[in-house]
């Protein structure tokens, strides 16, 4: 029973530091796009990293102008551990990215 409560907050840890990445950099494509540079992007994506995480889940944050389906957007994209037990333990790599419409020139 007590391996099944901690699989399932692990999963749940797990999930949660994927979604929260996934947010983060949506917000920071969106920030970008909105006629900021991509260094803005990047800053605002690894402060809402830091702000819900911990600083070392920052640290590899790319921000690229690409074309997708012919048209102009931003795509952000996170490197960050993926906490294999817990937070502090051995981790594994999760790579997330998204994307957002580029509003200007």
């Amino acid at each position: 029973m007590t391996v099944l409560v901690v699989a399932v907050l692990q999963l749940a840890l797990a999930l949660h530091v994927r979604t929260t990445l996934v947010d983060a950099a949506a917000e920071g494509a969106r920030y970008a796009a909105a006629g900021r540079t991509a260094a803005e992007g990047a800053e605002r994506t690894r402060a809402l990293v830091r702000a819900a995480l911990t600083p070392a889940y920052a640290d590899d944050v790319s921000v690229a102008r690409t074309t997708v389906g012919g048209l102009d957007v931003v795509e952000v994209t996170v490197r960050a551990p993926l906490p294999v037990v817990g937070l502090l333990g051995p981790s594994a790599t999760v790579e997330v990215a998204a994307h957002a419409l580029a509003e200007g020139p």
